[in-house]
């Protein structure tokens, strides 16, 4: 078996190769999902760029102080800090003391989970913080030291760092945002360590999406290129299954349990109005005042698990939104896993097992259309493929007779393709004949477009020579999966 590399993540690596060779202070912001690749980020920093500089690196647990302060000492002791020079901080004064003259004598300092300071009884750590790193910041030229917190909720970071009343507003200086790995980062993990079959690409991008975590999972149980029941099996059905308990110990923790049932219920019912979302967890509660809009405020806003979605052709101010989980793995657990998962001790194994394989088929059919969207963007981003992207038009179709997958923008030359994805061929070309009607429908909703160059595209994980043939005679440019990731990697 190949060794695991590191991949993707050049850009963000060039901006912290230029934070650590200024060989001064900093104070840098590195934020992003969980296991989305913050701390392996920092670790292959410091591997190829470090310049010998120590590193302490600590986990801010979620407690009270006496427990962030036993976790400082635990991590002082395991990188061998001498306890004559940094000594061991007894309240959270000394904390930022400690902080302050470890990066004084060249330590580079790593605060993971950085956002549990903006819980209620840190706002004097705060402040104590924001003294040490003005210091800090006072005399940047003669310190070779610097600080990187790592934060997974975006908005408790910014609470801490850009909030105008906060403590440490403006004392940040450099700051890197972590999304998920992009389609040719996971085409390069495949070809490595599996093959990029266009089925292996749908189930394990519905499933992982860009979380390298959840790949490298796979890989270290060597199920990267199996089959899709052993794959489940391994990662989720066994005791010792590295994804078993992963939603729990992640989303939901965090979410307290206070939001279990209206997520479960917009993983399994995507696209549900507000009116619906109101009516399903009132019914499920049996408490007819239960206040979604505040649940679903916080879900958008602090944790950009669910989003809405407007109608195609409505203004931004409309009220008519759609709600949807954004992260793949929340989905499929919620929608496909969760319930079979729980199940083990009372059922049949394969049939579980089973079960949880067709409901993420079933699943898997929005995320084709996602994929595709992200292909295209990635697509035009590096340059190459047959379309150019200005933007999409996003949105979902309110009215039941018109649904198009795609629809790209091409303005310089004023070109406008529409596509259809589906997981199976066979209902693609059976959709062909209808194909054109959806577009004159959207044509007669957006009449700027009726003049421009318009493209057929019809998508499939996989298109053999014969479905692309009958595609082609009427008019509509083939494309499955091989062809979009093509070039990619």
């Amino acid at each position: 078996m190949s060794e695991w590399k590191f991949y993707g993540r050049r850009e963000q690596l060039a901006d912290l190769e230029r934070i650590l060779g200024r060989e001064r202070w900093f104070f840098a912001k590195v934020t992003g999902r969980r296991r989305i690749g913050k701390t392996t980020l920092i670790h292959q920093a410091m591997r190829e760029f470090g310049l010998d500089r120590p590193v302490f690196y600590v986990q801010i647990p979620d407690s009270e102080p006496a427990g962030v302060l036993s976790a400082v000492n635990d991590a002082l002791e395991t990188f061998q800090a001498p306890p004559d020079r940094f000594p061991r901080p007894f309240d959270l004064l000394q904390l930022a003391k400690l902080l302050e003259a470890m990066a004084e004598s060249g330590f580079i300092l790593v605060l993971d989970e950085f956002q549990y300071f903006n819980r209620k009884g840190y706002e004097e750590f705060c402040s104590y913080l924001q003294a040490s790193v003005d210091r800090l910041a006072a005399k940047a030229a003669d310190v070779r030291g610097g600080l990187i917190v790592l934060g997974s909720l975006h908005t408790e970071m910014v609470a801490l760092l850009e909030d105008r009343m906060a403590p440490l507003y403006n004392r940040v200086t450099d700051t890197i945002h972590l999304t998920h790995l992009d389609i040719g980062s996971i085409l390069a993990i495949l070809e490595d360590h599996a093959e990029p079959f266009p089925d292996r690409l749908l189930f394990l991008w519905n499933l992982f999406e860009g979380v390298p975590k959840f790949y490298r999972d796979c890989y270290e149980q060597g199920v990267l290129a199996a089959d899709r029941r052993t794959l489940l099996h391994r990662i989720f059905f066994e005791s010792s299954s590295p994804l078993r308990s992963e939603a729990e110990n992640w989303f939901l923790r965090e979410l307290r349990g206070r939001y279990d049932a209206l997520l479960k219920f917009i993983a399994r019912n995507p696209g549900r109005m507000h009116n619906e979302l109101v009516s399903a967890i009132r019914d499920a509660s049996g408490n007819s005042d239960t206040q979604v809009g505040g649940y679903l405020k916080v879900l958008i806003e602090r944790f950009g698990l669910i989003e809405r979605k407007l109608p195609v052709f409505a203004r931004p101010q409309a009220k008519r939104g759609r709600y949807y989980i954004t992260d793949n793995f929340l989905r499929a657990w919620l929608a496909a896993l969760a319930n079979p998962v729980s199940a083990i001790a009372f059922r049949p194994l394969d049939e579980l097992i089973n079960e949880a394989d067709q409901r993420l088929a079933d699943v898997e059919g929005g995320s084709l259309e996602k994929l595709v969207g992200q292909l295209y963007e990635e697509r035009s981003r590096k340059g190459i493929g047959d379309f150019p992207l200005s933007h999409r038009v996003q949105g979902y179709w309110d009215k039941s007779d018109t649904e198009i997958d795609l629809v790209a923008v091409h303005e310089p030359t004023e070109t406008i393709r529409f596509g259809a994805c589906k997981r199976s061929p066979k209902k693609l070309l059976a959709d062909a004949t209808q194909f054109q009607g959806h577009v004159q429908r959207f044509l007669q909703a957006l009449p700027r477009y009726q003049s421009w160059t318009k493209q057929y595209v019809a998508i499939a994980p996989a298109l053999t020579a014969e479905h692309r043939a009958v595609l082609i005679r009427h008019d509509i440019i083939p494309q499955d999966l091989t062809d979009l990731t093509q070039g990619l990697n």
